[in-house]
């Protein structure tokens, strides 16, 4: 009976064993159509590997494979290398210069796939970011650079550095270049940079600091030895409408020139500066301000003096008379001077239709009012009699 129960048994064990077996060899079958790749796809999936989806304008990431003189490759994790040609290429040209195999770099997707089955990336976003952080380096460390002139306006001449249009003012050019701007176009001369603004696109170059850095630095000098209100003798150095420039020596061959604005010539108007002043003549002045961007002083001829209207209220109090000069003619009325720049105004109102008024004429007048902060005098005429409706 033992015998007959074991024999039942391992028939049923062997049933067992061999459909366990049938599910390993299915197993071992299936296992096996998956590790054959038939396709590309198949063999993408094994490795486990996944891809970017790309679209035009998408911004992507990848690092630089290969570098050649028309070309720059860059493994963007796509199923091949992204490449910047043609235009692309010309426009960074000097920016892929700059650029090394391993370096990781941003890049932005012109077309996921062109006929040749390649991806076309651009890279001029993130060679104009690099570039300008250039420029801003370039600024901090005064760093010397060439850039081409390109086109003259009125203001100066326009320039290129690294394919970015700046501008170089006529007043930051030297001597040497002073009315030869022309010479400069389609010609790199050297400059330093001296303002930019990213945002408003914004690059302003010096060449006047390369080539007069000698000059610029004794200025530097010179601008630190000077403090407000001092007073040095000059030569008058050039005579303009708007003021008179004057050369002073701050010490021993250490000259620094400034401007003596028209209105800081006197205390009375001044009409013409070429009457009062040649090139060469010994002036006296004041420092006002100390112009530490353009390296020139700010001076005052008049201040050496004291304010002839401090003291007016004192000198002409009210329905004081005095005798005067008329000195000019407006269409509200006529001003008439008292002192050395000193004038009062004769309202239109109160000079009689009758009465001839003309420059240089003597007449006799009362102080109505003086306001000293307006720097304002406003004078009445002496009238032996009185016109009807005069007030």
């Amino acid at each position: 009976m033992a015998k007959k129960i074991i024999k039942k048994t391992s028939k049923k064990q062997i049933k067992k064993t061999k459909a366990s077996d049938k599910k390993v060899i299915k197993s071992k079958v299936k296992t096996t159509s998956k590790t054959v790749a038939k396709t590309m796809e198949d063999l993408i999936k094994n490795t486990g590997y996944t891809f970017t989806g790309l679209k035009k304008g998408k911004e992507v990431e990848g690092i630089i494979t290969d570098i050649t003189k028309k070309t720059v490759l860059i493994d963007i994790g796509a199923k091949t290398e992204g490449v910047i040609i043609n235009k692309e290429f010309e426009e960074v040209v000097e920016f892929v210069d700059e650029l090394k195999v391993g370096d990781k770099i941003k890049a932005i997707v012109v077309s996921p796939e062109n006929d040749k089955g390649q991806i076309l990336l651009s890279v001029k976003q993130t060679a104009l970011d690099y570039k300008w952080d250039l420029f801003d380096q370039y600024l901090k460390t005064e760093k010397t650079v060439e850039v081409r002139g390109l086109e003259i306006n009125k203001g100066g001449l326009i320039a290129r550095l690294l394919g970015v249009r700046g501008f170089v003012p006529a007043s930051q050019f030297g001597s040497l270049y002073l009315g030869k701007l022309d010479q400069l176009q389609n010609k790199l001369f050297k400059v330093k940079v001296i303002e930019l603004d990213r945002k408003k696109n914004r690059l302003i170059f010096s060449e006047k600091s390369v080539s007069e850095a000698a000059a610029l630095a004794q200025k530097k000098t010179a601008l630190k030895k000077v403090k407000k209100d001092q007073v040095y003798t000059g030569l008058v150095s050039g005579v303009m409408p708007f003021g008179i420039f004057v050369r002073v020596e701050i010490e021993k061959d250490l000259f620094l020139e400034g401007l003596v604005h028209i209105s800081e010539i006197s205390w009375e108007k001044v009409e013409n500066l070429n009457r009062l002043f040649k090139t060469g003549d010994r002036v006296k002045v004041k420092v006002l301000e100390i112009d530490e961007g353009s390296g020139k002083l700010n001076l005052s001829i008049k201040q050496l003096d004291t304010d002839p209207w401090f003291d007016l209220v004192k000198k002409y109090p009210k329905d004081k008379k005095v005798k005067g000069v008329i000195t000019r003619l407006t269409s509200f009325g006529a001003f008439v001077q008292l002192d050395d720049g000193i004038e009062g105004l004769i309202h239109i109102s109160k000079i009689p239709a009758e009465m001839e008024i003309n420059i240089g004429k003597k007449v006799d007048v009362y102080v109505e009012s003086v306001d000293q902060e307006k720097r304002r005098m406003s004078l009445g005429l002496v009238l032996k009699e009185k016109p009807v409706g005069y007030k």
